[in-house]
């Protein structure tokens, strides 16, 4: 059976950063509850899908450290060496059948309950979370944002020892702390992480920058990024600040991978939304960046399966 010319390009390579995929069939980090408690769930998972043809696979959240404690609904870990092997295993399962290996960096701040290591909960400001609660997370100082780049910067290194070809940031579905800081309801800080746009953006960019340098032209970076507010609670303020986001930061990751802000929106299936119905909320990107975006099928073509 023949297919349709217009889809030829689907089935053609793509540069990002300093790797190509083979294709443009890309999953994007996606949540299965599986993660350390069920490994070998996990790794099948994701080598049945190279092995199906995707020209890239990518880990879920991945917890950077034991103050972004996602015992509640299990994802991939990298805490320490310790937790090298998992991902090990899944980089050389996902590359044995040709296709590149992403993981999604994660640190959940406000959002992480840390159950299980019963570390106190991070924030931008002093914050009550009632969602898995309730409990409440203490405001960061200086001291503790520079540990959180340490602990990044590190686990950007664990991911280039595994050999991951793609390192995400990640800033979305307020489920990280870098997206609380951009948060105005969140970030009520008067130094320099606070106030201004580009101040609340100063950690998002410590992060992206620390991760170049960490993975070196080894591995793409690429920011998973909520760009929209109107669709929900989760993301910025106002569509304007989205957009002088993508401006203020456009040739800096390797690729760009937005979503609309929080679960709901995000993740809806086709019974309940139409078909390409975050378009008209991420299609500006592409007027601003050079670099591959998860928006359109000219350039990046995103699936959650």
């Amino acid at each position: 059976m023949g297919r349709d010319p217009s889809h030829d390009i689907l089935f053609e390579s793509v540069e990002i950063g300093p790797v190509t995929a083979r294709n443009r069939f890309y999953q994007v980090p996606q949540c299965t509850g599986m993660g350390v408690n069920f490994p070998n769930s996990w790794l099948r998972h994701r080598e049945i899908k190279a092995e199906g043809g995707w020209g890239v696979v990518c880990t879920e959240e991945c917890s950077i450290h034991p103050t972004s404690d996602h015992s509640a609904a299990p994802n991939a870990r990298l805490w320490c060496d310790d937790d090298l092997a998992l991902l090990a295993r899944g980089a050389d399962a996902v590359h044995a059948h040709g296709a590149l290996f992403g993981v999604e960096l994660a640190h959940a701040g406000k959002s992480a309950a840390n159950r299980l290591t019963r570390e106190h909960a991070l924030a931008p400001s002093p914050a009550c979370y009632p969602g898995v609660g309730p409990y409440g997370a203490r405001a960061m100082d200086l001291a503790d944002i520079r540990e959180l780049r340490i602990w990044h910067r590190e686990a950007a290194l664990r991911c280039r020892t595994v050999g991951a070809d793609i390192v995400y940031v990640y800033c979305g579905h307020d489920l990280s702390t870098a997206m609380q800081f951009l948060c105005r309801r969140y970030n009520r800080r008067t130094d320099a992480y606070g106030g201004s746009l580009e101040n609340r953006a100063r950690l998002l960019r410590e992060l992206l920058e620390d991760t170049h340098d960490a993975v070196g032209d080894r591995c793409a970076v690429a920011l998973r990024f909520a760009v929209d507010e109107l669709m929900g609670e989760e993301g910025l303020e106002s569509e304007a600040e989205g957009r002088d986001l993508v401006e203020m930061l456009a040739e800096l990751p390797d690729l760009w991978d937005v979503n609309v802000s929080a679960w709901p929106n995000d993740s809806g299936s086709s019974r309940f939304f139409d078909e390409g119905y975050q378009e008209d909320f991420t299609a500006f990107v592409k007027t601003i960046t050079s670099k591959p975006r998860g928006i359109a099928f000219e350039e990046l073509v995103t699936f959650w399966f």
